[in-house]
């Protein structure tokens, strides 16, 4: 029998870390097998309508959260508790067997969180006695180097270990003169010429270097994608993370539940929507792409705010409770019409690099001014990329990217394999 401790349970990494030959799409829901919708139907009608419940008047109309309200509701997920949670999962691989190689490679989907988790490695001794002392590799200004230039520079770099690569896309860029370092980097990797180490890599990125180095045999690791049941695991966790007040969330259009996945004790079964499994798959079970889409979804009603605001303690034993919009109903970004193949040029390179600032987009396409500032314009008012001021860099965004990966896929780009 499994052990509930395993990072299986793990609410930071529900599913915990698996090989990347073993990642599958959450199915939709339109996809059950007749058998199944029979059992799925025969359950809901077993449930029972409660008088709450029928007759239904549609929510349709209820306003979006405040940002008050999701920094509550639906939190960004501590990136701490997932560096805890991605070591965790890499032990128990490691006793298993499962992973056998001194550099464990972690390949994931934007939005995944995994970047923002190893950065922290570091960090870890400050709040643990029992963490380890992590180098953390950062990139070199310059990443235009020849082989030797790559050589001396890991030559300097500490990878004795344990030592850190937050996000091997940061290493290079898809021009003649940018490939050198990841190249010398996977070749001392692969020969066993460095010390015991954590690389995160973009799933696009990897896509690239696993076409151009193939002979490389890495056994990268992702995190387990994202079901509905994990899913629904993940949302009620991140809603609990601040005060552990629990979450009540039910359709705007038929008042079925979608959160807590489980009946309280003391109440009737309740029936439940099926929206948690066709958000799993409209996100591609991608964390920060499901968040992303889910405050987005996320209703109030004003007088559930004022008695949140005045019941004071009474209301804290309580939880909250939202309304959840159908996905069909949200209007999410979508694709600028366009004939200019500058636009898939840019996203595509967005992706590859997970990120770039003006100069480097323009050096990685070939596009010059003003071409790329008219490209990158349209594509920022159509919510499909977005600056970082603090990075100062070019990002797809969460709520564009499903959209972004099937129109690249459609124009014959290659696409990763989440």
């Amino acid at each position: 029998m499994k052990d509930e401790n395993t990072t299986e349970h793990s609410p930071p990494l529900p599913g915990g870390l698996i090989p990347v030959d073993q990642w599958k799409q959450p199915e939709m829901s339109v996809q059950r097998t007749l058998k199944d919708a029979v059992r799925h139907l025969t359950a809901q009608l077993r449930a029972g309508i409660s008088p709450d419940e029928e007759p239904f008047q549609s929510l349709d109309n209820l306003p979006s959260l405040t940002d008050k309200q999701i920094q509550h509701i639906a939190p960004h997920p501590d990136s701490t508790a997932l560096a805890g949670a991605l070591l965790d999962s890499l032990q128990e691989l490691r006793q298993s067997e499962t992973l056998r190689r001194e550099v464990a490679v972690v390949v994931a989907p934007p939005f995944s969180g995994v970047r923002e988790a190893l950065v922290r490695l570091p960090g870890l001794g400050a709040v643990s006695a029992d963490a380890e002392s992590w180098d953390l590799i950062a990139p070199p200004d310059n990443l235009l180097m020849n082989r030797e230039e790559a050589r001396r520079w890991w030559d300097e770099q500490n990878l004795s270990g344990p030592w850190v690569i937050p996000e091997l896309a940061d290493f290079w860029l898809r021009h003649t003169s940018g490939f050198a370092l990841i190249s010398e980097l996977l070749r001392r990797i692969a020969s066993g010429q460095v010390g015991p180490g954590l690389v995160g890599c973009s799933s696009w990125c990897w896509q690239f270097w696993e076409s151009y180095l193939p002979d490389a045999h890495l056994s990268p690791l992702t995190p387990a994608p994202l079901d509905a049941e994990r899913l629904g695991q993940w949302l009620e966790y991140l809603a609990a993370s601040r005060d552990q007040r629990a979450i009540t969330a039910r359709m705007t259009d038929d008042g079925l539940y979608v959160l807590p996945l489980e009946n309280p004790s003391d109440a009737e079964k309740r029936k439940h929507s099926g929206f948690l499994r066709d958000l799993a798959t409209a996100s591609r079970g991608i964390p920060g792409v499901a968040l992303s889409i889910w405050q987005h979804s996320l209703r109030a009603r004003p007088e559930d705010e004022m008695e949140e605001a005045e019941g004071g303690g009474e209301q804290k034993s309580q939880g909250r409770s939202c309304w959840v919009v159908p996905l069909d109903q949200l209007s999410l970004p979508a694709m600028p019409k366009s004939t200019d193949r500058a636009i898939g040029f840019v996203l595509h390179a967005l992706l590859l690099h997970d990120g770039l600032d003006d100069e480097r987009i323009a050096l990685v396409t070939g596009i010059g001014q003003p071409e790329l500032q008219l490209a990158l314009a349209r594509l920022a008012r159509a919510e499909m990329v977005s600056f970082g001021d603090a990075s100062g860099r070019w990002h797809v965004t969460p709520l564009g990217y499903p959209t972004i990966r099937r129109h690249l896929q459609g124009w014959g780009y290659p696409v990763d394999a989440f």
